[in-house]
């Protein structure tokens, strides 16, 4: 690996860095990043296969910098110049291999094995690397991520992350989970309240804080925030996963209850995914017993 070298007498900013402010040569070339919307140069968002974890191709400038998403395989141009976390490094040969099985994927856009043998390896490198790093709060929002998608595959399926939901001709909610703050927020094309939604989402998550979000301005938006517990350990996390599957669950069989039949049949033939089983991460054996509770959520929104 490369060292690192700080220079507080240096009169020139270094190239790798030049559009960051301060003194620094440290190169993103090579770095495994973790990056959000805020990230993002093209275009905001991101699809249901991005997990959130990159490998920086060519990080010469942070503000434009290539990179590679592990759960993808999608090259993104990323403006890494705040608010950046970096969690590993990979080596110089490993570097060259992905861009080596990116040359095979450009030569052949037709030649589904390149795309396919690009894919596996770069997941299959996330999945080592947050198993070496493990479960913490740097990590977390990745995992959450991994096993959100998982969800969403098997209740909506489409490029987006988020579950829609019909609530009746012309209202569709979509439910999508903030990582960040670990809550899971249904958006809603109308800027007046939706009572029944409402009642619903009490219902289906009875021992979270639910919070009606209006926007200021005229003609806002209306969404509803189920604000989780933060998981301190996978263990955890698995389980708030396993909530918000099964409060989604409840709401697609009440709001949609032949298109929750369809899905429900398919998951008892070919089972629900479950991609963070294959993460083998070092975690403490403890038993938690919790002292004391929050009350069930009230009949009114918050």
């Amino acid at each position: 690996m490369e060292g690192t070298t700080f220079s507080p007498h240096s009169a020139a900013r270094p190239e790798a860095m030049a559009d960051v402010p301060g003194v620094c040569e440290l190169p993103l070339t090579r770095a495994v990043v973790h990056y959000r919307d805020l990230h993002e140069v093209d275009s905001p968002g991101g699809r249901i296969q991005d997990i959130g974890l990159a490998l920086v191709l060519e990080g010469r400038f942070a503000s434009s910098a290539e990179a590679l998403d592990l759960g993808s395989s999608t090259v993104k141009l990323l403006d890494l110049s705040s608010e950046l976390v970096v969690l590993d490094w990979v080596y110089e040969p490993t570097l060259k291999h992905i861009n080596r099985l990116l040359t095979e994927r450009a030569r052949g856009a037709e030649d589904v094995d390149a795309a396919g043998r690009l894919g596996a390896y770069s997941f299959q490198m996330a999945l080592s690397l947050l198993g070496r790093l493990g479960y913490g709060p740097l990590t977390r929002p990745t995992f959450l991520r991994i096993g959100f998608r998982d969800i969403c595959r098997d209740l909506d399926f489409h490029e987006g992350t988020s579950v829609r939901i019909v609530l009746g001709e012309h209202r569709v909610a979509r439910a999508h989970l903030d990582y960040d703050s670990n809550s899971l927020v249904f958006s809603t094309p109308s800027p007046e309240p939706d009572a029944s939604l409402e009642a619903a989402v009490l219902e289906v998550f009875p021992r979270s804080d639910v919070m009606r979000i209006s926007e200021a301005h005229s003609g806002g938006s209306v969404c509803y925030q189920v604000r989780l517990l933060f998981p301190a350990s996978l263990a955890e996390a698995r389980g708030e996963l396993l909530t918000i599957r099964r409060g989604l669950g409840a709401l697609l069989a009440r709001f949609e209850p032949e298109r929750f039949k369809g899905i429900e049949q398919h998951l008892t033939t070919f089972g629900s995914r479950d991609t963070l089983s294959q993460l083998r991460v070092r975690e403490r054996r403890t038993k938690t017993e919790a002292l004391q509770t929050r009350h069930a959520a009230s009949d009114t929104v918050h």
